[in-house]
C-alpha cells in the first residue's frame, strides 16, 4: 500500500507564490506516477498535473502550463508543485494522487487536500 500527505498550502496574494509538497510512504517503490488534481465546491476534481516516477515525464493542464512546475525527488519519494503568478481562479483544493502497482493491479493513493487561497 501507499499512502500520500500533502502540505504547503496558505493564503498568497494574485501574482504571488507557492510550493506544494507531497510525500508518499509505504510501497514507495511500486509507484508509477504522481499527480496534483483540483477541486472547487461544486465542481469536478480536475487534473492539474502529472509526472512519472521513472523518465519524470510531466503533463499540464492548459490553465497552468508556463505558470506551474511539476518535478519529483526519488530518493524521498515526494513530489512538489511550484506554482507561480497566481490568479484568484487558482484558489482550490489541491489533491495528489498516487498511481501505484499491487498484486490486484493498478491503484490510487489519494492525499486529504491542502487549500491554495489566493486573495487580495
Amino acid at each position: 500500500q501507499v499512502q500520500v500527505v500533502e502540505s504547503g498550502g496558505g493564503l498568497v496574494q494574485p501574482g504571488g507564490s507557492l510550493r506544494l509538497s507531497c510525500a508518499a510512504s509505504g510501497s514507495v517503490s511500486s509507484i508509477n506516477d504522481m499527480n496534483w488534481y483540483r477541486q472547487a465546491p461544486g465542481n469536478e476534481r480536475e487534473l492539474v498535473a502529472a509526472i512519472t516516477m521513472n523518465g519524470g515525464r510531466t503533463k499540464y493542464a492548459d490553465y497552468v502550463r508556463g505558470r506551474f512546475t511539476i518535478s519529483r525527488d526519488n530518493a524521498k519519494s515526494t513530489m512538489f508543485l511550484q506554482m507561480n503568478s497566481l490568479k484568484p481562479e487558482d484558489t482550490n483544493v489541491y489533491f495528489c494522487k498516487a498511481g501505484y502497482w499491487a498484486e490486484e493491479g493498478y491503484l490510487e493513493a489519494w492525499g486529504q487536500g491542502t487549500l491554495v487561497n489566493v486573495s487580495a
